[in-house]
């Protein structure tokens, strides 16, 4: 892939000094990934925080306007990942960190799946992330630096009633891992963070009714010791942590934020 920008190593380590990083996070609307973006503009990295609409970025940025941009794309468009990357260069000149957070869920079943159903969900929650990340690896190389997806703890287990979601989660999993043996020679760590029952307006996305929320939470309570849902934040701390510099050891993993769930 050629390279129209400048390449510039930098240091990566617990103790590199270097300039505010660059954080590229999608579905930075709401739930998650506007925790992420807000985590990071607290430690004081530039946040390109990616979505379809406005208005949510907008309201995401609002939390320190001089750290978060919005940019609203579609990463699932033929010309998406090119044009997420090369703004997040244009903006900051540099990318230090992307999070493949956004996700779509149709709380479908194996039976009522169709081509146009099942389209959208293997383009944004599993084709998106390796265009993306692949857009990415120029500037990613340049600056030794971290990705990190979002999946989900149900991928370790059956959901029945929303199977798609959960495969394409778990085949993001193999990803990480391969990808963390494939890019370590190139200096790029590769994590995952599994969520399991959190606070989120996905369910809203997803156009399930208020009774089918309520039964998917009431099970995701059963199965979550910690006897809880866990908060946007608490996975956002997560994925910060291990694109930390300080993690700098730590590549290949797949991290539970599930109260449990996956032991339970």
């Amino acid at each position: 892939m050629a390279t129209p920008y400048p390449r510039t190593r930098q240091q990566n380590g617990p103790n590199a000094r270097t300039a505010p990083r660059t954080v590229l996070v999608t579905g930075a609307g709401s739930g998650i990934g506007r925790a992420t973006a807000h985590a990071f503009a607290d430690e004081g990295a530039h946040v390109v925080a990616v979505g379809r609409r406005e208005a949510p970025l907008v309201e995401t940025a609002g939390h320190d306007p001089s750290r978060i941009s919005p940019l609203v794309a579609d990463i699932t468009a033929a010309d998406g990942p090119e044009t997420v990357v090369r703004t997040a260069l244009d903006r900051h000149g540099r990318l230090d960190v992307l999070v493949n957070n956004a996700g779509l869920v149709n709380g479908r079943s194996l039976r009522t799946y169709t081509r146009a159903t099942v389209d959208p969900l293997l383009a944004t929650n599993l084709l998106a992330p390796v265009l993306l990340t692949q857009a990415a690896l120029p500037a990613l190389e340049d600056s030794r630096g971290v990705i990190v997806n979002v999946t989900t703890s149900v991928g370790q287990r059956g959901w029945p009633g929303n199977s798609l979601y959960a495969a394409g989660k778990a085949a993001l999993e193999v990803l990480t891992r391969s990808w963390a043996v494939e890019l370590a020679p190139l200096g790029i760590r590769v994590a995952a963070v599994a969520p399991g029952a959190i606070d989120t307006p996905i369910g809203d996305h997803a156009g399930l009714a208020p009774e089918q929320q309520a039964a998917i939470r009431a099970w995701q309570l059963d199965h979550t010791p910690l006897g809880r849902i866990g908060r946007p934040e608490e996975v956002a701390w997560a994925i910060a942590r291990l694109a930390s510099p300080r993690a700098s050891f730590i590549t290949g993993v797949i991290l539970p934020v599930d109260g449990g769930a996956v032991v339970a």
